[in-house]
């Protein structure tokens, strides 16, 4: 009996003190982000309405209670995704003159319009490296729509990060 108390209480006692240690790290489940209240209702509208892009931003800023307002009056603030790019950079290439390795950048730029102040304009690229291989074209190119949801997904949680960072 008194073997299964102390393998108990040693237990918890581990568990707490990995807790203390992540929460001593800074560790942060990602997920729900703190806007200002002002921001729990905006307008959005993006240039590519259809854009995968955007549907993950709405889908995130509804995950996190925003309510998404075709079109409101002048106090509502405005968000517009103004433009979402891919361009790709060669680093290195075969001794056949074949592209080997690509850099893909993924620029976003998108404004927040908080009435009574200025315009906010937010600008990022994302970079990854893409190494290609005409030998198995098929598998590059799964593994290229992979990469560039991913890069997506990573932008839709840099714009919340970045309006939860938004000081009103």
């Amino acid at each position: 009996m008194k073997q299964i108390i102390i393998r108990q209480a040693s237990k918890i006692l581990s568990f707490s003190l990995m807790l203390m240690m992540l929460n001593g790290c800074g560790f942060q489940l990602r997920g729900n982000y703190l806007l200002a209240p002002e921001l729990q209702t905006i307008v959005f509208s993006s240039v590519d309405q259809y854009g995968e892009l955007t549907r993950l931003v709405k889908q995130h800023l509804t995950i996190n209670d925003v309510n998404l307002v075709q079109q409101g009056d002048k106090s509502v603030p405005q968000m517009r995704m103004l433009q979402d790019n891919l361009d790709r950079r060669t680093l290195s290439v075969f001794p056949n003159g074949q592209v080997a390795e690509y850099e893909l950048i993924y620029t976003v730029r998108y404004q927040i319009l908080i009435p009574g102040q200025e315009v906010q304009r937010f600008s990022f690229e994302l970079n990854r490296d893409y190494q290609d291989d005409p030998d198995i074209a098929l598998a590059k190119s799964r593994e290229l729509s992979l990469m560039l949801r991913e890069m997506r997904q990573e932008a839709a949680n840099k714009i919340l990060r970045d309006m939860a960072s938004i000081q009103l």
